[in-house]
C-alpha cells in the first residue's frame, strides 16, 4: 500500500508543468532598469514571474541604504522592497 502512495504521488507531481521564472525582454529591462533607477537601485538579477501574476522581481539590488529585493507589477510600480 506505502508502494502504491509513493508512486501515486510522483505521478500526481509530474502531472503538473514546472513554474520557472523567465528573463525579461529587452524592452522590459529598459523599463525595470529604470523603475529601480527611480528608487535609488542598481545592479541584481531580474525575474519575471510566470504565474500569471505579472510581477517583475529584482534580487540583490544595491541601493541607497543596503541591498534590497524589489516586486514591481507588470506596470513597473513598486510593490514591495525588502531588505535582503
Amino acid at each position: 500500500m506505502k508502494r502504491f502512495a509513493v508512486a501515486a504521488g510522483a505521478v500526481f507531481a509530474l502531472s503538473f508543468p514546472a513554474v520557472a521564472d523567465t528573463p525579461l525582454t529587452d524592452e522590459e529591462t529598459k523599463s525595470a532598469t529604470a523603475a529601480a533607477a527611480a528608487w535609488g537601485c542598481e545592479g541584481g538579477k531580474w525575474e519575471k514571474k510566470t504565474e500569471g501574476t505579472g510581477v517583475f522581481e529584482l534580487d540583490d539590488a544595491k541601493c541607497k541604504g543596503g541591498q534590497y529585493d524589489l516586486k514591481f507589477d507588470k506596470y513597473f510600480k513598486l510593490l514591495d522592497m525588502g531588505a535582503d
